[in-house]
């Protein structure tokens, strides 16, 4: 592993989890809009993470350096969650509700979000401190050959 292969498998980590928490933050931000552009409530947003350059399992063990083991993570997708169901309150006097006076509210659950918030926040905090390990190796490294 080069030297600065670390400082960018880290600077990845803390990429994705900073777009993961922007999306979480959207999630929460529309806990109540049930109306959208697209008609409907708005639909929680799910973040998918996948390894950049993927290796492939038959050159996990040969013999030559393969550049591509840990090249760190890359946001691959932002899908919508269409597994959980809107929330359907009970409100004639809205001007979203339908004929049997019920709105639908987003599948969005506060409880979720910052559970999932903690844990890109957490996330983001674990790279930033493989990243200062990082350096601080390298600053260790270089001063060596000073003394």
């Amino acid at each position: 592993m080069g030297l600065f292969q670390s400082f960018n498998i880290s600077a990845s980590g803390m990429t994705a989890q900073r777009f993961r928490t922007d999306i979480i933050a959207e999630n929460i931000a529309n806990v109540n809009t049930t109306s959208t552009e697209s008609g409907g409530p708005y639909r929680r947003k799910i973040v998918t993470f996948q390894e950049k350059n993927v290796t492939p399992f038959s050159q996990f063990f040969s013999t030559s350096k393969n550049g591509a083991i840990g090249n760190g993570v890359k946001v691959t997708r932002v899908t919508e969650d269409y597994t959980s169901d809107f929330i359907k309150e009970y409100d004639p006097s809205n001007p979203d509700a339908d004929e049997n006076g019920y709105v639908s509210y987003p599948n969005v659950n506060t409880v979720t979000e910052m559970t999932d918030l903690i844990d890109a926040t957490r996330s983001y905090e674990a790279n930033a401190t493989a990243f200062e390990a990082s350096k601080s190796m390298a600053m260790t490294g270089l001063s060596i050959g000073q003394q």
